[in-house]
């Protein structure tokens, strides 16, 4: 089922749309840390933001343009402020609605459910996955640091997208190989080195260091 991400301030506001959403089987999750909004929304991986305009430190227009950055996950606004200026701001910054407060919690949802048809019915979600500050972007294969994108070769992605998978655990250099070249019989050992150093120079260009470990004799680890 689909999941949505409420960035609400309101509690009141912010609960009630849990409650109803959940009561037509959305897996809903409800902004807790409103200077980290970004890093929630990679860590849940929402079908649809609902975000409201006024927010604690960043507005919802802030919010709404790092978001697209590195993702097309529809964003509905939500505010009091319906004058011409600020819808048009709001779909100005990516936004793919605008509902004026007070809504109806019914006429919400079938908005809702008609975006999501139009979004996921001809195209596949976007996937994003967050470690250290760093963002990968399976969708083109770059990766984000300290709010810069980088390009990754088809190796490096898959590479990185291997050690993001098993974050935490030591990913062998044969599980490593096998993912990079499963159709070739034969690979020198010392192809994946060169490869491995080339993402970690990369990675370390872009202001990270140490990021993937090596544990002598069983792999690589982020």
């Amino acid at each position: 089922m689909y999941t949505i991400y409420i960035v609400e301030d309101d509690q009141t506001i912010a609960n009630s749309l849990k409650k109803h959403l959940e009561s037509w089987s959305f897996t809903v999750f409800c902004a807790g840390n409103f200077k980290e909004i970004f890093e929630e929304f990679t860590s849940c991986k929402p079908h649809l933001v609902l975000m409201d305009m006024t927010l604690p430190f960043y507005n919802g227009y802030h919010w709404c343009t790092k978001i697209r950055e590195l993702s097309k996950v529809p964003v509905i606004f939500l505010s009091s402020s319906a004058d011409n200026m600020n819808v048009l701001m709001a779909i100005n910054m990516g936004a793919d609605d605008f509902i004026a407060k007070p809504f109806d919690l019914h006429i919400l949802t079938a908005k809702i459910q008609a975006l999501l048809r139009r979004t996921y019915s001809f195209t596949p979600r976007s996937e994003l996955l967050a470690h250290k500050d760093m963002i990968l972007n399976i969708d083109d294969g770059s990766f984000t640091y300290n709010e810069k994108r980088y390009e990754l070769t088809k190796n490096e992605f898959r590479i990185l997208l291997t050690l993001f998978e098993n974050k935490g655990k030591i990913v062998s250099r044969d599980a490593l190989m096998n993912r990079l070249w499963s159709d070739d019989c034969f690979v020198d050992d010392n192809t994946l080195t060169v490869n491995v150093n080339r993402l970690r120079k990369k990675l370390e260009d872009a202001g990270t260091r140490g990021f993937i470990g090596t544990k002598k004799g069983e792999g690589y680890i982020v």
